[in-house]
Formats: structure tokens, C-alpha cells, sequence
């Protein structure tokens, strides 16, 4: 690519990117969305992605203390505080996750200890350290599209599914608060994803590589989903 991109053709780019690993076609979705997946299943699943956002507050904080711009820290100061929720902490995105597993049957303090007790999957590890690669080493625009257009951009479509199968399994709309407010300000943050990529990809080379963390963020998570789907099968298979 050795010229600009239109904004409109850029925006383009990097939503097909997100699309070949998309995790709505992982066969953990499917099974999910499907009502195939047991309470113990989705608990195992929840202490997983818990040890993935545990850190994204703090990560989001770094990632705010780089941006140039009033308007753009403005931007990932209110994605960051609703990621924290300082005057409501039990509503704390992590928290959330929390409150979930323990619907499922984990016990809360397990899952928090749960890298001290070897329960950790390697995929659940690596994406947790790309966001913190994303954040603190990469170009702006590849930290704003590889994670609030690649992954935040997915939730709005994939968790509705989770959720309408879960209700099924006999969850509260309380155990689903988590899912629930993705569903809602995820849309707006991918939308401010695209915005700041386009403002801060600022040459053909940075433009490439803004659509290339959106492969590699969606490609990273669809591993992350692999390691914790074959544990699920594995456990299954042993009982």
C-alpha cells in the first residue's frame, strides 16, 4: 500500500479485518449460542476471560497517558472510567466477570487465584500480554484499531446470542449484567475505535499496520477460544 486510504475505504479495511477470525464462527460461540455449553462449561470460561481483563483498566490508563490530543484522552478517558466505575467499584467490568462465574457455580476467590493455581490456558495468557503490547509498544492507531475496532467491535454482535441462551439456562439478568452492557457501549466504542485509527494512522505504512492488529487482535482471541474450547472437550471427554 504505497498511498493514503480514503477514510471511508480505511474504515472499510478494517472492519473485512475483523471479519476471518470473527468469534461469532468459533465452535465455542456456536456451541454457546446454541445452549450446548453446561453452567460448570461457562464458569470455566468465565475465570478465563476474568484473568484476560483483569489488568484492562490499568492497561487503558496507559494507553491514555500516550494519547496527543485532548478530544482523543477525553475519548478513552470515558472508556476507561467505564471500564473502572470509581463511584460504583462493584460494577467494575472485572468485578462483573466475577459475579458471573460465581452464577455459574466458581467459587470468587478461586477465580482470582486462579494463575497461582496453574488454571490459566497459554491462549488466555498471550491475550492478555498483546493488549499490553498493543498499549504500550505499538502505534497508536494500531492499539485504538486493534482493540477497540477489532475486539470491543465484536461484542455488540456476539454476546446477544450468549445472552439469549443463557436466559434459556435459567440466568438472571444480574448474573448477565457483564454481557449486558457490552452489548450497549461497545457500539459506541467501536465507532470511536475507527474515528482515532483514521486520525492517528496518519501514513499508508501506519494505515497498514492499523488493519493488520485487527487481523492479529481477532486471530489472538480466536486462539484464546480454541485453548479454552478443547480444555471444555477435554474435561467432557474424561468424566
Amino acid at each position: 500500500m504505497s498511498q493514503m486510504m480514503e477514510k471511508q475505504d480505511f474504515f472499510n479495511a478494517l472492519e473485512e479485518a475483523r471479519s476471518p477470525k470473527h468469534s461469532g464462527g468459533h465452535p465455542l460461540s456456536q456451541a454457546w449460542a446454541n445452549g450446548e455449553l453446561s453452567r460448570a462449561q461457562l464458569g470455566f470460561y468465565a475465570t478465563q476471560h476474568f484473568y484476560y481483563i483483569d489488568p484492562i483498566p490499568q492497561q487503558f490508563a496507559h494507553f491514555f497517558a500516550r494519547l496527543p490530543d485532548l478530544d482523543g484522552r477525553q475519548i478513552m478517558l470515558e472508556n476507561l472510567l467505564g471500564e473502572e466505575m470509581p463511584e460504583t467499584p462493584e460494577k467494575r467490568h472485572p468485578e462483573l466477570m466475577l459475579k458471573f462465574g460465581v452464577a455459574c457455580g466458581m467459587d470468587r476467590q478461586a477465580m482470582i487465584d486462579a494463575e497461582f493455581s496453574q488454571q490459566i490456558l497459554a491462549g488466555s495468557r498471550g491475550m492478555r500480554a498483546w493488549i499490553w503490547e498493543m498499549v504500550a509498544f505499538r502505534s497508536l492507531a494500531e492499539a485504538c484499531a486493534g482493540i477497540m475496532v477489532a475486539l470491543e467491535g465484536q461484542l455488540p454482535t456476539l454476546y446477544p446470542k450468549y445472552v439469549t441462551a443463557m436466559e434459556k439456562m435459567g440466568f438472571s439478568a444480574d448474573d448477565l449484567e457483564f454481557f449486558h452492557i457490552h452489548i450497549v457501549a461497545d457500539i459506541e466504542h467501536a465507532g470511536a475505535g475507527l474515528e482515532l485509527a483514521h486520525r492517528y494512522a496518519t501514513t499508508p505504512e501506519l494505515q497498514k499496520l492499523a488493519i493488520e492488529a485487527v487481523r492479529t487482535s481477532g486471530a489472538m482471541r480466536w486462539q484464546m477460544l480454541d485453548g479454552i474450547y478443547d480444555a471444555m472437550l477435554m474435561q467432557k471427554a474424561a468424566e
